[in-house]
């Protein structure tokens, strides 16, 4: 149990937007947003990664971490292609939770936090352009400003590079965390099962899911029995947004190679440059360890 509250007026809503089947890190961030009490997690939104398929396969993965934690949070379904993909006026059910949340009446701010491709956000603001100045996208995605190549494909952003592309040219609020920064998560898969298994139900889930993952064909990637946490950043940041440095910086336009663009006069967006890694992890593993652990209740 945490014995600690947050004031009112500092708490936060925040909509959780991810690719959550696409790897094994994002059930790592969704744990980790509706455990923070200055949160007010409003809904998740499950994200396409590639296809009609993959955001169904988003949203069961969402509903098994809500089901592991036993707690209940809205859950919407999100477009089901890339942005290019959407013809006439509908838009999925996680881009309209998103236009009418940000035009609710409600004087704590609203965080959107993007765990992948950033679809459902540039749907949203498509459709209501309204929300640009009513909300923050806190973005997992692209290239590192220093060293971007072709010979780097970014998930992300490659997943759709149109979504990226109106999103980071709207003006709205938008604090990205690029590859390189959020790559520095880096755990152990010993520390995972040491410290985080023993958790309860979602401890079990998070390192099995995350050894099967591992296992797998699709993770020939990575480096054998360590992982970046790259997605829980994003949390990090809404929590405290000076757990890591940033500098503001004209938006590049998105090449279809996931390299950048400069040009002149864009609007300015938020670039985190580094991440307090500590910072992040011992918080996730902290409220797991005092909310799920063995010994303690489950009362957040």
């Amino acid at each position: 149990m945490l014995k600690y509250i947050v004031p009112e007026y500092k708490r936060l809503r925040v909509i959780v937007d991810t690719d959550a089947a696409c790897e094994a890190d994002d059930p790592f961030a969704i744990a980790h947003a509706l455990m923070c009490r200055k949160f007010d997690v409003k809904a998740i939104s499950a994200e396409q990664f590639g296809g009609p398929e993959t955001v169904k396969r988003s949203y069961d993965e969402i509903m098994t971490v809500l089901d592991a934690m036993d707690i209940s949070v809205p859950v919407f379904m999100g477009e089901e292609g890339r942005l290019s993909d959407i013809s006439g006026d509908d838009i999925s059910p996680a881009s309209k939770f998103l236009v009418e949340e940000a035009m609710r009446d409600d004087d704590r701010p609203l965080f959107v936090l993007c765990l992948g491709a950033i679809t459902n956000v540039a749907s949203a603001i498509k459709k209501a352009p309204g929300i640009i100045p009513r909300m923050t996208v806190v973005w997992i995605g692209g290239q590192g400003y220093d060293s971007f190549t072709p010979d780097f494909r970014e998930f992300n952003s490659g997943n759709d590079i149109d979504a990226a592309n109106l999103v980071v040219s709207s003006g709205v609020e938008l604090w990205q965390i690029p590859a390189d920064v959020y790559g520095s998560m880096r755990i152990s898969l010993a520390e995972i099962q040491h410290r985080i298994y023993p958790c309860g139900k979602i401890g079990k889930h998070l390192f099995e899911n995350m050894v099967d993952y591992n296992m797998s064909k699709h993770a020939g990637w990575t480096a054998g029995e360590s992982w970046a946490l790259g997605d829980n950043p994003a949390v990090g940041v809404a929590m405290d947004q000076n757990c890591g440095r940033f500098i503001y910086r004209e938006a590049p336009v998105f090449n279809e190679d996931t390299t950048y663009t400069f040009e002149a006069g864009r609007p300015k967006i938020r670039v985190y440059t580094s991440i307090d890694s500590r910072f992040i992890l011992e918080d996730l593993i902290s409220k797991l360890q005092m909310i799920y652990g063995a010994g303690h209740d489950r009362q957040t």
